[in-house]
């Protein structure tokens, strides 16, 4: 096993991000590749837990049941599609297993921590990269622990206010699919119903506000959820999605605020915005694919977007997220 380490493309900040594991030991075949992981699962899992990201490279994966049977070795429960609250369009490929994100190529995809926008978020995240854009593609990753000690070290009040007050987001669920957008799952796949009625008895549970335009499409609010986490390790995460709502989401209405505010409704300050976009840059790493490659994030300690790509050869990066403390099978 290479225990060998990427060095950030920030040097500045002295990050070892992330821990890279490559083949070395020649494993060529499936059967191969299982019972070489299984043997360096508890390393593995201890990489993770003090960097945040591990990537794979090299190894024996070139289809989604390959990844599937990866991403399964390491005894982590399953977090469904169906179940989740994503807005973003996927397409299964395994029940475990579906596509990243179906928006066009040439939409970037903003920092984000997966479903932090939501009450029910992963603690895991694998994604593996069957066929790597021509041109552009890379998935960049962002310590967010580091940030917010940043964060909090140069701009404490603004740090006290996130912690304090928390976020609410407000989204726009199309009545039908919107495959074009990075937010265009319906609000009937998005929360696993069929009706009116159904769908506001499921918001209602959640705690969601929420209200319907004439064309169906259904603009919900959260309740207030957390804009800091605080990690096993006791440290603290900017766990949330203020830079993917800021710098992408579309507006639901007139007012900019509406997308996303503190949790008692006031307006989060733009320089406060600025200052994490700018930030966050210093503590990010672009992965740039290789076909066959795995990473798996910890969703509570790392943010992850997606940049735009071209080119005849289709990009194809797949993902299965996974919840801690409920083994497999």
């Amino acid at each position: 096993m290479n225990r060998n380490s990427i060095t950030s493309n920030r040097s500045s900040t002295n990050l070892i991000f992330p821990h890279l594991v490559t083949n070395d030991e020649g494993v060529r075949d499936r059967d191969g590749m299982l019972a070489w992981l299984r043997s360096q699962i508890p390393t593995v899992k201890s990489h993770l837990t003090s960097c945040g990201t591990v990537l794979f490279r090299g190894f024996p994966i070139s289809c989604a049941e390959d990844f599937d049977l990866f991403s399964a070795a390491f005894g982590y429960g399953d977090f469904s599609y169906q179940e989740s609250l994503s807005n973003a369009v996927r397409i299964n490929f395994t029940p475990r297993v579906f596509s990243a994100n179906e928006a066009p190529p040439d939409v970037e995809i903003f920092l984000h921590h997966e479903l932090a926008q939501t009450p029910v978020a992963p603690e895991k995240i694998f994604f593996c990269c069957l066929s790597a854009a021509e041109h552009g593609g890379a998935t960049p990753l962002c310590r967010s622990d580091q940030l917010y000690h940043t964060f909090k070290s140069e701009y404490p009040e603004w740090a006290e206010q996130f912690a304090r007050l928390g976020l609410k987001y407000t989204t726009r669920m199309p009545y039908l699919a919107d495959a074009n957008s990075g937010q265009g799952r319906s609000w009937r796949s998005t929360l696993s119903v069929e009706s009116v009625a159904e769908a506001e008895a499921r918001l209602s549970t959640l705690g969601y506000s929420w209200r319907w335009q004439n064309d169906l499409s259904l603009i919900a609010t959260t309740p207030t959820l957390p804009a800091v986490r605080r990690l096993p390790d006791g440290s603290e995460s900017f766990f949330n999605q203020v830079i993917a709502a800021y710098r992408g989401w579309k507006r639901t209405g007139d007012s900019p605020d509406e997308i996303l505010t503190f949790g008692n409704g006031a307006s989060i300050p733009v320089p406060a915005l600025e200052a994490m976009v700018s930030l966050a840059d210093k503590f990010t790493f672009l992965v740039e694919w290789q076909d066959g490659d795995v990473a798996i994030v910890d969703n509570h300690r790392v943010m992850h977007g997606r940049k735009p790509y071209s080119g005849t050869r289709k990009r194809q990066v797949l993902v299965c997220l996974a919840r801690e403390g409920i083994a497999i099978g």
